[in-house]
């Protein structure tokens, strides 16, 4: 039986370790333009699914290239969405949850008024805080209104007052990073009104 020495088993480890980091590297660094794509990809479709467009994968970049305009306001990138006689503006939120990050999209009409809504977050509870990715969430904000108050997530929120959705049950942090994320995304939207009404 062949006995390798110490100082030749750890050469041989660290020889094998920098092969493996090379190999690593080359694959992560040839697949991040593909990993950047897949992220354009699943904004695009977040977006779009504001105004009741979902798309397969390959349809993606077409639908948005029709219906979605990128534009700026004070350095900060939102859209406008035109799409079978329906125009509006398409605001990106950004906020924190109980664990991490939290985001979303919010389409308004002209008159201010919601007409559709996606969130998504990193690492919220599912089942609590996870909520805010599901359809029955989104649905919420349709029909509220954005006119001269930002909306908030409130328990048993009264389903006729517009600025008022109900907020996660069991999921209290999560709720209130919404609603921080809401309110800062109406200081924008103002701030997008009165830029292009200038």
């Amino acid at each position: 039986m062949k006995h390798f020495t110490n100082r030749y088993m750890l050469l041989y480890s660290l020889a094998l370790v920098a092969v493996l980091a090379v190999v690593l590297s080359v694959t992560a660094v040839a697949l991040k333009p593909r990993e950047e794509r897949n992220r354009q990809i699943e904004q695009q479709q977040m977006i779009l699914k504001t105004i009741g467009l979902e798309c397969a994968k390959s349809e993606t970049a077409q639908a948005y290239d029709r219906h979605i305009t990128e534009a700026q306001c004070d350095g900060q990138t939102y859209y406008r969405y035109d799409c079978d006689g329906r125009q509006g503006i398409i605001l990106p939120l950004h906020g924190t949850g109980l664990w991490g990050p939290i985001w979303g999209y919010l389409a308004l009409d002209c008159s201010d008024n919601v007409v559709g809504a996606v969130f998504d977050h990193k690492g919220e509870t599912p089942g609590l805080g996870g909520e805010i990715a599901t359809d029955k969430f989104a649905q919420r904000f349709v029909g509220k209104c954005m006119d001269e108050h930002p909306i908030y997530l409130i328990k048993n929120a009264d389903k006729k007052n517009p600025y008022q959705v109900d907020a996660i049950s069991g999921g209290t942090m999560t709720s209130n990073g919404v609603t921080q994320m809401l309110e800062e995304g109406y200081f924008d939207y103002v701030k997008i009104k009165e830029n292009t009404a200038k």
